[in-house]
């Protein structure tokens, strides 16, 4: 990748996405080191709108900014991919409409619907996974030697299809969970982001904290005891928080991620969600109403820069996350950063060829993985079981087998049983059938 001032271009496939100005937000504070020339913002034509409009957004921002980034719109993506020094990838197959699906037929069956964990994050990989692949694909023609920055949901799963299935070998994974944690953890402790950090590892919306610092000296222990008390935790805005029974906390010992209430909470993180779904819908349901009230921001030729109402979403920080780590590898900074990455031993009882979260030193390169060794017996199994989850979604997506598709599903620990896994699957391969090609 060249060097010179000036010189990178970067595509952003899902340009129209609602997370776009914290993207471009991020470049410019950037830019002084980050010498970002385009920014090529490309989408569907289902997208052609949003896509106008951020776009536009976009290039006030840059005007106000005073930085010369040329923003660029665009329904080809072959024209964005061209040439690219940095491809990200923020895109949802089916859109909105596709996640409310994935979450309401299984709370029908008592089943979680939610849009990366369970029979939701199962079929939203069955969706996303060719397109991901047919983008590998011409990245390997037109931008050969471009990193992609992948935080299309679900993201281990993606970064992990890539990893085994394309010719793509710089590829990293990115989730704003671990960022989130970080904040969260640093708002508990009372003091600034900057002075925590946190050792992570464990797969995407399954990582752990494995101990937590401040400035350098453990407080893991001090955390843990704050986070038994109910009042206080660590979660999202598309999160329900239910606090922690303080002797399960105390033994786990290690800092659990917000998706963890899905494992450890089960029964009543569905009855939330059925009863979220009935009383203001389901989670993409609000999303949408959160879409359209950014949205009408947006449009506001008056408004340069990205609104705090952005917060309010649950991938908030994502796109800065992106930021942090095209800045690192750009200028080989070597810092620590949490990224889904392939495993290379760095923890012990998983694939090496296989993707893992966990806390890596970013160099030009790309990320290096701390070495972690044995995860704690308490944790190990429940990672080894959705790693084999992982990857037998993967074969079920690229092969289009029913029989894959149904055994992936059952051992899923969020599904029941076989039976009603292919209740599901049934009805779910319905619901997407024109989103799944590769099942026909």
């Amino acid at each position: 990748m060249a060097q010179q001032p000036d010189s990178i271009k970067i595509a952003v496939i899902g340009g129209g996405s609602s997370y776009t100005p914290e993207l471009i937000e991020g470049f410019i504070k950037r830019h002084q080191e980050l010498p970002v020339r385009e920014i090529w913002l490309v989408d569907v034509e289902a997208g052609r709108n949003k896509l106008e409009i951020v776009g536009q957004l976009a290039k006030r921002m840059v005007e106000k900014a005073g930085v010369p980034i040329e923003i660029q719109l665009t329904l080809d993506r072959k024209k964005a991919l061209k040439g690219a020094d940095f491809v990200t990838t923020q895109f949802r197959v089916g859109l909105l409409a596709a996640r409310a699906k994935d979450e309401r037929i299984p709370l029908k069956y008592g089943v979680l619907g939610q849009e990366t964990n369970g029979p939701g994050g199962f079929f939203k990989a069955l969706r996303t996974i060719p397109v991901i692949m047919e983008i590998c694909r011409e990245m390997k023609e037109l931008c050969p030697n471009a990193w992609l920055i992948n935080f299309t949901n679900p993201a281990g799963i993606i970064t992990e299809a890539v990893l085994r299935y394309s010719s793509i070998k710089k590829v990293v994974g990115l989730c704003n969970v671990p960022i989130g944690m970080e904040m969260g953890a640093a708002q508990l402790m009372n003091v600034d982001h900057s002075r925590v950090r946190i050792d992570f590892a464990g797969l995407n919306h399954l990582v752990y904290g494995l101990d937590v610092y401040v400035d350098g000296v453990s407080v893991k222990e001090e955390l843990l005891k704050k986070l038994t008390d109910k009042e206080k935790s660590i979660t999202m805005n598309n999160i329900h928080a239910m606090g922690w029974e303080p002797e399960f906390l105390q033994a786990l010992n290690v800092l659990p991620c917000p998706y963890h209430n899905y494992y450890y909470k089960t029964r009543e993180m569905v009855e939330e969600e059925i009863k979220a779904a009935s009383e203001g819908g389901t989670r993409a349901e609000v999303v949408k109403m959160l879409e359209d009230e950014l949205f009408q921001l947006y449009q506001n030729p008056d408004l340069a820069e990205k609104p705090s109402q952005l917060e309010k979403r649950g991938g908030a920080y994502y796109s800065d996350a992106a930021c942090r780590l095209i800045h690192s590898i750009y200028t080989d900074k070597r810092d620590i950063q949490p990224v889904n990455t392939r495993n290379n031993g760095a923890i012990a009882g998983l694939p090496s060829d296989s993707a893992v979260e966990v806390s890596c030193i970013i160099t030009k390169d790309g990320p290096k993985p701390l070495a972690i060794g044995e995860l704690p017996v308490s944790v190990r199994g429940l990672v080894q079981s959705i790693k084999s989850f992982e990857r037998v979604t993967i074969e079920a997506a690229l092969t289009g087998d029913y029989n894959t598709a149904l055994l992936a599903l059952t051992i899923n620990p969020l599904v029941s049983s076989d039976k009603i896994a292919k209740k599901i699957l049934d009805e779910m391969l319905e619901a997407h059938r024109c989103y799944l090609p590769q099942f026909q």
